[in-house]
């Protein structure tokens, strides 16, 4: 049998050659046997005490059994060694660890048929407590007598009971490192920038750990300076948060003690090396509070830090203006930009909150010479294995292809309020988009006791607090909002390369480097290498790049808000948690102002509803337009600037969009509120947000909303192809402007119309079936969606300035578009593509009104004949096109399988993996609400 090299200590064990050849070293029966009797006391059974029970009762729901919610593919996020070896040898999984897949897959298929008594199909009550009997385990960590974590049979959520705050937390603790030690660890050392040691150097966690610290480049002292800094600024909030960090910091490493002891630790400690699977020897480090920061710095470069991208910008912009001129090349830009398009959906439905408006006299611009800026090296001194050509680019390509699912899209909200519902109270469906990954980012937890009462999902290894949830009468959650909290300077070189004018002073740039050394395994016994990561650090921020301006010699850096401020929203989840401050809307809105990540923040309660839109927006300098790098000279900087402390003055909390008892919300990272600029590119006419405005805005027509409405429109819009919804109509109007003669456009076009008619979804023709109802129609607007932008757009733009577009926003993000933002088997689908371009363009040849059009037209030069004539060849090249050719097949997926290509993996982060399921475009981790009473 022919074997390659494996890569990493955990890839030899996700292919059946790197099992087998691993396995072949040992007997399976006495390598299984030597590791499976020791199990963790989590898959114990046991019965809850009276004490407990009575506790759960007490505790004060007001959802009336209308709270549910699901997080795939399962709350287990730890795994034995025993349990590794069987999961990769025979598919099977430990007890909770992919148990809610089936059902949050299955909701595809099955939402027509939805009725009230059925969501808990699909979902799981979200309830406070465990029902009586049904309790699978009680747990008094560590022995306290102050805490007991109880885990249900159905699908193990720990419900933490506490009669002291410590006790609590120390309780939270505990019941995270029983679920996703392996996780926690592993992202302590993205953040610190030493993924490679600890897990091996693979490419993808090469690549890992140099996307997230470049972003955040932080000495341990700045670890550890951040969380005391923003308890200072707190008061008795921040002592309590202190508290609370530490006690649950001491319940992590109980269970690292206790699993060491009794050697039912995660498997993957002794595939990395870091145990002896036979001896025991060995250690795995104990938690601390910076390891909390380091954790924070990766969530919040992941969901919570919006803008940058003004390097790119300026290159585009310079694009546009060598083709057009400056005063037209800047119109041009403008209108592809869709700062502020008029025709745009909005989450904040009333009103205007001016932020950023375009300067009519810009000030302060740096941008670059054509063709002098080089990106900043981050890698140096390759060596050993991983330091054969191609290394580089081979571990960016995997960082991208295991990261920017996540940070791409956090998603979705549909809120509806009282006097549209058939209850008279509230209806929710909302949650985060964060990514599909073995094990997940996020766990589920119940957490009780003083000033504490929620459950919801948490960040592993950040759920000292319930993140986004529901309390005893209301329920929270968030979408990505992404306004621009960073700026790019540029800052002027003095001296040498390493040198730089700060307000008028040459002074040295601070130089931080990790030395990454990484060894062979148990796993992987060849691999080894090294190389050492660099970032220069100015007062400015981390240099991003290097240009000329001008002929003057820069760095361009990167200044966010959040930048050594990770653990300042800290307080706000505090108050989230707590059911003595919480008690309506406007509390609701004023804990969220502090957290300093930027997110649409969603509320209901029995009586009412609520939107805020949270983060540090830095007040820019007059006339600096934020959307391009300036000089790094004090006229420019943010308005009272610290840059010891990288505080400034921020918009105050009535200049963000926010509202309570809007007739409904809807969010999926669409634009916020007028005169509120888009997040991103392209957020104009057509945005994935329409596809919830759309069924939302019909069902509050109608009036009588339930929660079972809400569901379906979710999952409808979870289905639906966005450019075959709102685009393709308009496509097809231009081809059928006059007769289509070509048999093979004919019947393409035909198929188009059949699908439009079915609703343009992309659904199986039954459950289970893995194959698409009007497959031939959908191959095809796979297939033509790039050809026709292309052939619209790039002729009139020209070559250059249409690649210079593309790199500030990709063409396509349909659910199999690998080349797309988000890669394959993403999920999250159709948030980044040229879809209002497409159609604002189709509509201004057709002669209809347009709001905010484009500078010019482009399909056929304005010409309907000629536009008509461009769209049916590329149709006709795209339906000749074979399904291999459409789906060419990838390490899941043989080419030609449509189903498979769309579908959802989830990429592994430790031992064990799970199989894919069907494309939905939806949250993972859901809540769908209705509180019946308040208190």
């Amino acid at each position: 049998m022919s074997r390659r090299t494996p890569r990493n200590a955990l890839d030899r064990l996700r292919t059946p050659r790197g099992l087998h050849g691993f396995l072949k070293t040992a007997s399976v029966c006495a390598l299984i046997a030597g590791v499976l009797s020791p199990l963790s006391p989590a898959m114990a059974a046991g019965t809850g005490s009276a004490e407990v029970k009575a506790a759960q009762a007490a505790a004060n729901d007001h959802c009336g059994g209308q709270c549910s919610d699901i997080l795939p593919p399962g709350q287990n996020g730890n795994a034995t060694l025993a349990q590794i070896l069987l999961n990769q040898a025979f598919g099977t999984q430990p007890s909770h660890a992919e148990d809610q897949l089936g059902p949050y897959a299955k909701l595809a298929t099955g939402y027509q048929g939805l009725s009230n008594d059925k969501i808990n199909t699909f979902f799981n009550d979200a309830s406070f407590g465990v029902p009586d009997g049904q309790a699978a385990s009680t747990v008094r960590p560590a022995g306290r007598d102050d805490v007991t974590i109880v885990r249900d049979k159905k699908t193990g959520v720990p419900h933490i009971t506490g009669t002291t705050r410590y006790g609590t937390e120390f309780g939270a603790g505990y019941a995270a490192a029983q679920d996703r030690l392996w996780l926690m660890d592993l992202f302590r050392h993205v953040g610190r920038g030493q993924l490679t040691p600890f897990a091996g150097g693979a490419p993808a966690n090469q690549g890992l750990e140099q996307q997230f610290w470049r972003s955040a480049p932080y000495t341990e002292a700045d670890l550890e300076a951040q969380i005391e800094s923003a308890a200072a600024k707190s008061g008795e909030r921040g002592k309590l948060a202190l508290a609370d960090v530490d006690a649950y910091v001491a319940g992590v490493n109980a269970y690292i003690d206790a699993s060491d002891k009794g050697r039912y630790f995660p498997g993957e400690y002794v595939l990395t090396g870091h145990k002896d699977a036979i001896t025991n020897a060995g250690t795995i480090e104990r938690f601390k509070r910076s390891d909390l920061i380091a954790l924070a710095s990766v969530i919040g470069s992941l969901f919570g830090a919006g803008g940058g991208g003004e390097v790119n910008n300026a290159l585009s912009l310079l694009a546009a203006q060598e083709k057009y001129g400056v005063a037209e090349g800047t119109k041009v830009w403008e209108s592809f930009r869709q700062r502020n398009d008029p025709e745009a959906v909005l989450t904040q439905q009333d009103g205007s909150f001016p932020y950023l408006p375009t300067p009519a006299d810009p000030q302060g611009r740096a941008l670059p010479d054509a063709g002098s800026v080089r990106a900043e090296p981050l890698v140096y001194d390759r060596t050993g294995s991983a330091g054969a050509a191609g290394a580089t680019g081979a571990s960016a390509k995997a960082a991208d292809a295991a990261v920017t699912s996540a940070r791409r899209g956090m998603s979705n909200a549909l809120v509806v309020s009282g006097e549209h519902t058939a209850s008279g109270h509230p209806v929710a469906v909302f949650g985060p988009q964060t990514g599909y990954f073995a094990p997940q980012l996020l766990m589920l937890q119940e957490i009780q006791g003083p000033g504490i009462s929620a459950r919801g999902a948490s960040f592993a290894g950040l759920s000292m607090y319930v993140e986004l949830g529901r309390g005893q009468d209301y329920a929270w959650s968030a979408t990505t909002s992404g306004q621009d909290i960073i700026d790019t300077y540029a800052v002027e070189l003095c001296q040498d390369d390493y040198h730089y004018l700060y307000r008028g002073t040459c002074t040295p740039m601070e130089k931080v480097e990790r030395r990454n050394a990484w060894k062979p395994t148990v796993a992987d016994p060849t691999a080894a290498g090294s190389y050492t990561m660099r970032v220069w650090r100015t007062k400015y921020g981390p240099v991003e790049s290097r240009a000329t301006v001008g002929g003057k010699k820069v760095a361009y850096t990167t200044l966010r808000s959040s930048y050594l401020h990770e653990a300042d929203s800290i307080i706000g989840f505090q108050m989230l948690n707590d059911p003595d401050y919480l008690n309506g809307p406007e509390r609701f809105q004023g804990a969220v102002q502090h957290i300093n990540y930027t997110f649409n923040w969603f509320y209901a309660d029995s009586e009412h509803t609520a939107y805020y839109n949270s983060g540090d927006n830095p007040v820019r300098a007059s006339g600096v337009d934020a959307e391009f790098p300036v000089w790094a000279r004090q006229a420019y900087e943010w308005q009272d600037w610290d840059p010891a402390a990288n505080t400034a003055r921020y918009t105050g909390a009535s200049a963000h969009p926010q509202s309570v008892d809007q007739g409904y919300y809807v969010s999926w990272n669409n634009k916020q509120a007028k005169d509120y600029p888009a997040a991103s590119w392209g957020n104009g006419s057509v945005h994935r947000g329409d596809l919830l405005d759309d069924r939302v805005k019909k069902l509050v027509a109608e009036g009588g909303v339930t929660r079972t409405a809400l569901v379906k429109a979710m999952a409808e819009a979870g289905l639906a192809d966005l450019r075959a919804e709102d685009v393709l109509p308009g496509l097809l109007k231009v081809v059928e402007s006059a007769p289509v003669s070509d048999p093979a456009a004919k019947t393409a076009v035909d198929g188009l119309k059949a699908w439009l008619s079915a609703g343009g979804l992309r659904t199986e023709t039954s459950a289970g079936a893995k194959k698409y109802a009007h497959a031939d129609a959908i191959r095809t607007l796979d297939a033509w969606w790039p050809l026709l932008v292309k052939a619209e757009f790039e002729p009139g733009l020209g070559s250059d300035l249409y690649t210079a577009f593309t790199r500030n926003l990709p063409v396509d993000e349909s659910p199999s578009a690998a080349h797309g933002p988000t890669g394959a088997h993403a999920g999250s689908a159709f948030q980044y593509g040229w879809w209002s371009y497409v159609d604002k363009d189709i509509r201004s040849v057709l002669g209809e009104s347009v709001k905010g059009p484009l500078a010019h037209a482009y399909c056929g030069d304005g010409d309907l004949t000629a536009c008509r004539n461009t769209l049916v060849s590329t149709l006709k090249e795209a339906a000749g096109r074979t399904a291999a050719q459409v789906y060419p097949g990838d390490e899941n997926c043989s080419a030609g399988d449509q189903w498979c290509a769309d579908s959802v993996i989830h990429r592994t982060l430790g031992g064990i993996k799970h199989g894919g399921i069907g494309w939905q475009n939806r949250p993972t981790y859901q809540q769908v609400v209705e509180f019946t009473s308040h208190r």
